[in-house]
């Protein structure tokens, strides 16, 4: 069963308690009713109104992702930094959290596309600096890209939050549970996790966000209906990366 919980229960701080054993065990949790109407569409109005340009993403001519969100769309940092969100990421990361990379996903019928089953291994970061532990480095959109230490994907926290409905239909993300738990997975390990456990689909209302640990297995199907599936990919941490090297939307709070 999808271990889900609504943001607007009457006690929301009490069912946030139980956030970090799902975390710890699943590795994804959904949250329901994250956000209201009206800030969706406010968020909606203004990713619509940023024009292509170079850390855009197209395909067939369409606007599909946008890898630096948080600096091109405004409210998408007010969302990332909102007590809405904040309470999320400090249920489980604690009161140090911030964001530190924001993407926006935008699955629609002249952009569609899959996902393989994989693990989020990569994060952003301001500049290449050769530090032991670290590597392979890769540049996306012009911002420098590396694998860090798996000890610091283990203590981040990815918050997907969706702009519309996330039905069978429509291409939503499918995860393994519990498969976050055993490090970087190889090609073996990933093909047994994926013959032993059933994956869940994950299926989060409009306003909703999932909560995932960026280890865990996930994919997702190119959408199968008209429609969009636009989310805003929130990554949070809650201490500097280890060594010289430093995160790319934020450094870590009186650093």
């Amino acid at each position: 069963m999808v271990p889900e919980i609504s943001a607007r229960s009457s006690d929301p701080c009490g069912r946030f308690s139980e956030l970090p054993g799902v975390l710890e065990r699943a590795g994804f949790a959904i949250v329901t009713d994250v956000i209201d109407s009206q800030v969706v569409s406010a968020l909606i109005e203004a990713i619509d109104a940023i024009p292509p340009q170079g850390l855009v993403l197209e395909r067939g001519g369409s606007v599909y992702a946008m890898r630096n969100v948080l600096s091109l769309v405004p409210a998408s940092r007010e969302l990332a930094e909102s007590e809405a969100l904040t309470r999320l990421s400090q249920a489980i990361l604690g009161p140090s959290a911030f964001v530190v990379r924001g993407l926006l996903f935008d699955k629609t019928p002249e952009a569609n596309w899959g996902v393989p089953w994989h693990q989020d291994l990569t994060i952003a970061v301001k500049t290449r600096t050769e530090t032991p532990g670290y590597g392979p480095w890769t540049v996306k959109g012009g911002i420098p890209h590396v694998q860090p230490p798996v000890s610091v994907l283990e203590q981040m926290l990815t918050v997907r939050v969706h702009l519309d409905d996330s039905d069978e239909e429509r291409g939503p993300l499918r995860v393994v549970p519990g498969s976050h738990a055993e490090g970087r997975l190889g090609a073996e390990a990933t093909r047994d996790w994926l013959a032993r456990v059933p994956p869940q689909t994950c299926l989060v209302p409009r306003g909703g966000a999932l909560l995932m640990r960026p280890l865990i297995l996930h994919a997702s199907s190119p959408a199968e209906a008209s429609g969009r599936r636009r989310v805003i990919h929130l990554e949070y941490a809650a201490a500097p990366l280890p060594g010289d090297v430093t995160w790319f939307e934020s450094e870590f709070p009186g650093r």
